[in-house]
């Protein structure tokens, strides 16, 4: 087996050039006490012999690690790798590192990656709940040594933070509307869970919807998941065998959307003539489906930005009490998932605010 290398510290290369570490050290930071030939000569030895800086303890002596951490749900799904996008593109021009974890929708892991990343003195966080969270205490010890805390997308309203979100209720009231405008009667909604505050107002505003048009709301044809592919396959097939099934479907998320279309298609449904489908994120898939998917644009690169920006502000501002809320716009993105009627004739995509 290979002896494992020592890595090079500070007293290595002092005691090759017959100096203090201190000297050393210093040299390594340009300090204005350490002449130019020397500062020159440490450089060059510690290249040669791979000397690596210890980021985290030269940090954790200074009580400042230049580190925000982020917890999210899920890495893998697209508003989520949006949404870091756009935290890493304000944090990275202001000298900050960012360290990611996702609690994969489970409320202990989420508390673990809370725990990890206070202890790993991050001057920051921003975080996106978890589906299973209901309590909060986890974010308490931040709060109580004045860390920032962004809450974005999925939000507590119990905690006073800053928060980043959209109107998620006009959002789904745009939706469900639209597809009523395309004739549509019998409108099923596939929700998230409702302690959740996104899928609680995007199930509000699709009820709010079908009763300003006096459309019936039937419980039975809102179901609740975790709006994977996979539940809404499930779900699409169990609306579709009932002895009046619907004749659209709008999902919280465009996962489940995309699912919908896939496997009514595989069931012998046209989309849209038999089945409309609206869906919500304008994830990418969303454009590659046939027939493309309907979809709310979620402003995700910007909500990152934001949640990013608000971190870097409070701790800039520490005097600050009052939080903040930033609301976003969304679009609504028209596709032939739900064009059933004359509008089918005309472009195959269209936003409209909301």
């Amino acid at each position: 087996m290979k002896k494992k290398k020592k890595e090079v510290t500070i007293y290595d290369i002092a005691e090759e050039l017959n100096v203090s570490a201190t000297t050393v050290s210093r040299a390594l930071n340009d300090h204005f006490s350490i002449g130019k030939k020397t500062t020159q000569a440490v450089k060059k030895l510690a290249k040669e012999m791979g000397y690596r800086p210890n980021i985290i303890a030269s940090g954790l002596r200074k009580n400042k690690t230049n580190a925000i951490g982020v917890i999210v749900s899920w890495i893998n799904r697209p508003f989520i790798s949006s949404l870091i996008s756009g935290i890493e593109d304000v944090a990275d021009k202001a000298g900050y590192n960012v360290i990611i974890s996702q609690s994969n929708d489970s409320f202990e892991k989420e508390i673990t990656k809370a725990q990890t990343l206070y202890a790993s003195r991050v001057e920051g966080l921003i975080v996106s709940l978890a589906m299973d969270t209901k309590s909060y205490n986890h974010f308490y010890p931040y709060r109580q040594n004045n860390i920032p805390i962004v809450f974005v997308d999925r939000v507590s309203f119990e905690m006073e933070t800053d928060k980043v979100i959209i109107n998620n209720f006009d959002a789904a009231f745009t939706a469900t509307e639209h597809l009523i405008e395309m004739g549509c009667k019998r409108i099923a909604h596939f929700a998230g869970a409702q302690h959740r505050n996104i899928y609680k107002e995007r199930q509000d505003g699709y009820i709010h919807a079908l009763k300003k048009h006096n459309l019936p709301v039937d419980e039975q044809l809102i179901l609740h998941s975790n709006l994977s592919m996979e539940e809404g396959w499930k779900g699409t097939r169990r609306l579709l065998s009932l002895s009046h099934p619907p004749d659209a479907i709008f999902s919280a998320n465009d996962s489940a959307a995309v699912s919908a279309i896939q496997c009514a298609k595989e069931m012998g449904i046209r989309i849209p003539e038999e089945l409309a489908v609206a869906g919500f994120n304008n994830d990418r898939i969303s454009s590659i489906v046939e027939p493309p998917l309907t979809t709310i644009n979620h402003p995700a690169i910007d909500m990152g930005k934001i949640a990013a920006q608000q971190v870097l502000k409070q701790k800039k501002n520490r005097e600050m009490v009052e939080s903040e809320t930033v609301i976003l716009k969304t679009e609504l993105i028209i596709r032939q998932s739900s064009m059933r009627n004359r509008l089918a004739k005309g472009p195959t995509s269209d936003s409209e605010s909301c």
